[in-house]
């Protein structure tokens, strides 16, 4: 028997493109099968996408009022004659009509989800926004100017997507690695729509991280959209965040290293020469004949890490003495030192 379109929808052959648009959403949003879980649903929702296909062309519509739908399938009209010049065949998935009509995005999830965790029962589908205050003026009293725009609803704004929050990671440089710069591999899982734009898969992606010299901790690295792809989402950027691995040498002051120097108390009262080592693997000397107290430093300019904005300038390494203090003394040796050194 051949498909009666208007009859499909709901309406008659007077019907204006606005009413075919509501009478697509009507039925649309009542056998969605994600919704409508009755036998038979998902063929009606097939039925209707195909209905709204071709109504709301003009063409087709034209040619399936006067030749019926064997004339608009290439066969000949309803009174006979030779084969129509127009061969229309239904190959649309109606799910990817229904997403398109909705602004690229399932308004179950971005309201009767969020609302009610699915479709009322009792909804009035020609107004299935009614529960949030739509009336007569918009979502949530809103003008119409802005609720009007939900997809094929009418009006000149449609539904976006918003992006997701920031996939954020930390990325663990050493010392070594911000003084030369290199180039981090990241392997990365994240889902990615399949042709259908329904269905998804998991893919790998490995992201070249280029850590630049001198970078500090706290730089961060974005890669848009990078994130999990969903029909009703913007993939998230990822972001890799410069956090700098502990040294068992050195310790980071901005662009400058910090070495600690350990001298025996001996040392800094008479004197003593100190061996301090540098990132490129070079060895720098430090005499001094002044007594050590604790927290005294020398300071090799230009010996530290590259300043981020001025590559080519570079921090300072500052030796930083530290005194080690002896934990007993002899008899004899307290007594020699009581004589040598000034009571204040």
């Amino acid at each position: 028997m051949a498909k009666d379109y208007y009859d499909v929808l709901g309406i008659t052959k007077s019907a204006t493109e606005d009413d075919v648009k509501k009478a697509y959403r009507k039925q649309a949003l009542k056998y969605h099968p994600d919704k409508n879980k009755s036998p038979g649903a998902e063929d009606r929702f097939k039925e209707i996408a195909e209905a709204y296909e071709v109504l709301s062309d003009p063409k087709k519509k034209d040619v399936y009022d006067r030749l019926g739908e064997e004339g608009l399938k290439g066969g000949g009209g309803p009174t006979g004659g030779g084969p129509s010049s127009f061969n229309y065949t239904f190959q649309g998935d109606p799910h990817a009509i229904f997403a398109e009509f909705f602004g690229g995005r399932n308004p179950f999830d971005q309201f009767f989800g969020s609302y009610t965790g699915g479709l009322h029962e009792d909804m009035d589908t020609d107004h299935p926004f009614s529960h949030f205050g739509m009336g007569g003026s918009g979502l949530g009293g809103l003008p119409r100017s802005f609720s009007g725009g939900l997809g094929g609803m009418g009006g000149s704004t449609s539904l976006t997507k918003r992006q997701d929050p920031p996939v954020v990671h930390n990325l663990h440089v050493t010392l070594e690695e911000v003084f030369s710069g290199c180039i981090k591999k990241m392997k990365i899982s994240h889902q990615r729509l399949n042709r259908d734009r329904r269905t998804s898969r998991t893919e790998d992606k490995i992201l070249e991280v280029e850590i630049k010299k001198g970078w500090k901790e706290g730089t961060k690295i974005t890669f848009p959209k990078e994130g999990d792809e969903t029909p009703t989402n913007i993939p998230a950027d990822v972001v890799f965040v410069l956090k700098d691995k502990p040294h068992p040498v050195f310790r980071r002051d901005g662009a400058d290293i910090i070495y600690p120097a350990k001298v025996s108390l001996r040392d800094a009262l008479c004197g003593c020469t100190v061996s301090a080592p540098t990132l490129d693997g070079r060895t720098l000397t430090v005499t001094t004949r002044d007594i050590v107290r604790p927290g005294t430093k020398r300071r090799f300019t230009g010996e530290g890490l590259p300043l981020a904005k001025s590559p080519g300038r570079r921090g300072d390494l500052v030796v930083n003495f530290e005194v080690t203090f002896p934990e007993r003394l002899s008899t004899s040796a307290r007594e020699t030192i009581s004589q040598v050194l000034p009571p204040s």
